[in-house]
């Protein structure tokens, strides 16, 4: 029952963490329980414990008092997975907030991590440099502060072929059995006590062994993910959030588990590095440049992404602030940037006087004064094609890459490529990078023209080859903005509209994702379902399966919000 015991339930947790670490205030808990893109609802508390045991004493204490919990770390999900969602639950919403729990371990001299709660991309990406090191995601999340456990649990990344979406079978995490007696359940591989207080005591203080670690079975990386690429001829997506072959434990959980940490696989740095960027007019040009580098290639790039020119165009006009302040500052500061922004636009939608979306106005604003900051011979290709391919080759894949382009572009004239130079190349990347913002800084700006966001995050079968064509004219003559781009060699593609003010935008839904049913398409395919979309029956079991009392993040999916499902 909402609201049983409230009063009781804030002493105690005061008494486990502290009045510094806990937030009961509604305006001050919004911008923890306000999504960065979408979902917003009510929560009775914000909490933030300081260390593993006392995140294992705030959940018994939200048990104890039956209230709802939602494990949040940075809150940079796409669809809303980290914050409550309405105000139709069964019982009162406690978010715990764990930025604070991020330590980070080595394990196998690099060769491994072991990432906490709070641990964030960029400090994995920091910490493994000097060993010429990296992790399995860099594009995109580790500039927004994205954490990896955030990663594992939504099944994100993917878009480094050679690499994969996360992906652990080495986890340590609470769940509830079906009679709602937690438990701690250690499967990392790292002997660390029998009780929870010992074991999260332990991991807490780095008490054990790093280097020589016992053998398993167990994965700690999707080590077969570049074979599943190169099946070009299936009619499956590569990979997809409901795959049943990467739902284990943590890894696709959604928060339907507290995870306390997670053990990953590390990559080595190559050696050489180059940048093609590939234009064309004639979407077929890319799909035949896949298959031959797919099927081809002994080594695969690092990287195959696609852009349409309204995601060009949308990352020229409406990301260019986050594109100068990352280049010139880094990506430390983001994260930072983007809670005081949203700090700043939920206080002023409180202040009639104060016009709505005044930071993006700002912000916006303040980058049309700064001159061009895209290279010359990119504004080109820009100005000659419609269609882009941003190719990352690594070592060995660069001289097939290149080959490959000069033959193509000797036989053909219906495209381009250009082989960047170092500054050229760090551009284009950090170009596609900050491209995930422009569809809301487009509505904010545009909000006389602008109805719902709509953003569809889909994987269409490897042998795709309409991957141009799967939505028809009437569906996308009801946008006021259309945005395209996607990781090509994965075939899947981030469609990002903006719907026409008065337009229906969940009937238009419907029509979209009937189009997308027709084509074979698996939706989401790496942000997770959040509260955008259904789950599947694939993903309802396994929810079920991992907390059958419906206690942590319950609703995800547009499943029950109630106890038990009920």
């Amino acid at each position: 029952m909402k609201n049983d015991r409230l009063e009781e339930l804030k002493q105690v947790l005061l008494s486990i963490v502290g009045r510094k670490n806990v937030i009961f205030d509604e305006r001050r808990t919004l911008p923890y329980r306000t999504g960065i893109r979408v979902g917003k609802g009510k929560a009775c508390a914000v909490v933030f414990p300081r260390s593993l045991l006392n995140f294992w004493k705030v959940l018994e204490t939200c048990i104890a008092f039956d209230k709802i919990i939602i494990v949040q770390a940075a809150n940079t999900g796409l669809t809303g997975g980290s914050t409550p969602d309405g105000d139709d639950y069964d019982r009162d919403i406690v978010i715990i907030n764990t930025l604070n729990l991020n330590q980070l371990a080595l394990l196998r001299g690099g060769n491994q991590i072991l990432a906490f709660p709070g641990t964030t991309l960029y400090q994995v990406e920091k910490s493994l440099s000097s060993l010429n090191r990296s992790p399995h995601s860099i594009i995109g999340s580790s500039c927004i502060g994205a954490s990896v456990i955030g990663g594992v649990c939504n099944n994100s990344g993917g878009n480094l072929v050679n690499r994969g979406p996360a992906y652990t079978e080495y986890s340590l995490y609470a769940r509830l059995d079906l009679e709602g007696r937690l438990g701690l359940v250690n499967h990392l591989g790292i002997a660390l006590g029998d009780k929870p207080e010992e074991i999260l005591t332990n991991l807490q203080n780095l008490n054990f062994e790093t280097f020589n670690l016992t053998e398993s079975n167990r994965l700690a990386s999707d080590t077969s993910y570049h074979e599943r690429v190169r099946d070009i001829g299936a009619n499956t997506p590569a990979r997809f959030n409901s795959d049943e072959r990467r739902l284990y434990e943590a890894s696709g959980c959604a928060g339907k588990l507290a995870v306390f940490a997670v053990r990953l696989d590390t990559f080595p740095k190559p050696k050489e590095e180059q940048v093609f960027f590939v234009g064309t007019n004639k979407p077929k040009r890319l799909t035949h440049l896949r298959k031959e580098i797919l099927s081809k290639f002994k080594a695969l790039p690092d990287m195959g992404e696609y852009m349409h020119r309204s995601y060009f165009d949308g990352a020229d006009k409406y990301c260019k602030d986050s594109f100068l302040l990352i280049k010139y500052l880094g990506t430390e500061i983001l994260p930072r940037l983007l809670f005081a922004k949203r700090v700043i636009d939920n206080l002023a939608s409180s202040m009639p006087i104060i016009p709505d979306n005044i930071s993006d106005k700002t912000l916006q604003f303040v980058s049309e004064i700064f001159p061009n900051h895209l290279p010359e011979r990119i504004r080109d290709f820009r100005n000659r094609f419609e269609h882009y391919m941003l190719i990352l080759a690594s070592d060995t894949s660069i001289k097939e890459t290149r080959k490959l382009l000069m033959n193509e572009t000797s036989e053909s004239r219906e495209f381009d490529y250009i082989e960047c130079t170092q500054l050229e190349g760090k551009d284009i990347l950090l170009h596609r990078y900050v491209a995930g913002a422009a569809p809301a800084r487009f509505k904010a700006i545009n909000s006389d023209e602008s109805g719902e966001l709509l953003p569809l995050d889909i994987a269409l079968p490897r042998n795709c080859e309409t991957w141009n064509e799967i939505l028809p004219r009437e569906i996308l003559c009801q946008m006021a903005e259309s945005f395209q781009m996607g990781h090509f060699l994965c075939m899947v593609f981030h469609l990002d509209f903006v719907v026409k003010k008065g337009v229906d935008s969940d009937k238009l839904k419907i029509q979209i994702l009937d189009a997308l049913n027709r084509a074979g398409a698996k939706y989401p395919a790496e942000h997770n379902v959040g509260h955008l979309y259904k789950a599947d029956n694939v993903l309802r079991r396994f929810y079920r399966k991992l907390d059958p009392t419906n206690t942590f993040n319950s609703g995800i999916g547009m499943t029950s919000k109630n106890k038990y499902y009920e």
